[in-house]
């Protein structure tokens, strides 16, 4: 379950723009704030299916755009060079190099 978290929310953070701010509210009240469905449902004065409808629907899409784009497979995939290099480098100033470029991240 928290792999799944994990994934949402890092599609969260590379699609939200492609979101709308309904779909925006819901996914960041459950994923990034906590919230219960039910929670969600008193504070927005919806029925508890509607707000997990809504998050299903929105995860979906997430996965829709990550397999056409493919943003979150591409950083873990530079993530993971970084990380090999940053070892290869020792105490070099290629190191600095290295940092840089996680800081970018």
């Amino acid at each position: 379950m928290l792999e799944k978290t994990t994934r949402v929310n890092y599609l969260f953070d590379f699609y939200q723009p492609l979101l709308t701010p309904k779909q925006q509210n819901y996914m960041d009240m459950y994923y990034r704030e906590d919230y219960s469905l039910g929670e969600i449902s008193d504070l927005l004065n919806v029925s508890r299916q509607a707000v997990y409808d809504n998050i299903r629907r929105t995860e979906s899409m997430l996965e829709s755009y990550e397999m056409k784009l493919g943003l979150y497979d591409k950083f873990q995939k530079r993530t993971r060079i970084l990380e090999r290099m940053d070892e290869a480098a020792g105490n070099t100033e290629f190191r600095t190099f290295i940092q840089q470029l996680k800081d970018l991240e």
